[in-house]
């Protein structure tokens, strides 16, 4: 009887202890994973950005086609442009005042000197963007999530877009009530919401969702 109690005693020490070591080692190696999946899908994020802007900047809108935007990448290309400050006497300023000149007219030159691919300017001649709607965590086959369209504000309307991938996508695999406090986060440290995005469709923004520490050490 005394050994089988002190065994019982052994199996529920062993037990405790790896229940404690589980309760502290759990959220430390989940943050882990966590932080090193969000690097990936930020890099993408990012490379989405990068693209989105320059379809804005040549067509005057953001679109919400990854197909569209991978052509335009292929085939787009920015211009190089010089820019020349000038003046020149305002004449009828200066013959209305009886002046032979005083007045001057300030004008901004563009001077187009060439152009280049939108490609080599945007992924250094790289084609990742090919792959950058993709989440790049291992058995997850979905794509980021892109919109676009027009939002009103204030009188005006503007173009906007939104790339997201929910945090259930990303973090499927690991512990389910790590996750659901994940989801809950709240804080200028971590990514907030339930998503992890950049842009928006509510408002004009085309910033992401994560905190500061994901556009140093780890992009460079």
């Amino acid at each position: 009887m005394k050994l089988a109690i002190q065994l019982l005693l052994w199996i529920v020490i062993i037990f405790l202890g790896y229940q404690l070591y589980n309760s502290i080692q759990g959220p430390i190696e989940f943050n882990k994973v966590k932080e090193a999946r969000y690097a990936k899908i930020i890099k993408n994020l990012k490379d989405i950005r990068d693209a989105e802007l320059a379809y804005q900047e040549i067509n005057g809108k953001f679109t919400g086609d990854f197909d569209s935007l991978v052509r335009f990448i292929d085939t787009a290309q920015f211009a190089i442009v010089q820019r020349r400050d000038t003046s020149f006497a305002d004449v009828a300023k200066n013959k209305a005042f009886g002046l032979t000149e005083g007045y001057f007219i300030e004008k901004v030159l563009l001077d187009t000197l060439g152009f280049t691919p939108v490609r080599d300017s945007l992924y250094g001649g790289t084609d990742r963007y090919k792959s950058m709607m993709n989440i790049p965590v291992k058995g997850v086959d979905t794509k980021i999530e892109l919109s676009a369209g027009k939002l009103k504000k204030n009188d005006a309307t503007y173009s906007v877009f939104e790339a997201k991938v929910a945090k259930d996508v990303i973090l499927s695999d690991l512990d389910r009530d790590l996750l659901v406090q994940e989801k809950q986060v709240v804080s200028v440290d971590g990514v907030n919401g339930t998503h992890l995005k950049v842009g928006s469709m509510t408002e004009v923004n085309t910033s992401g969702n994560w905190p500061k520490i994901y556009d140093t050490a780890k992009d460079q």
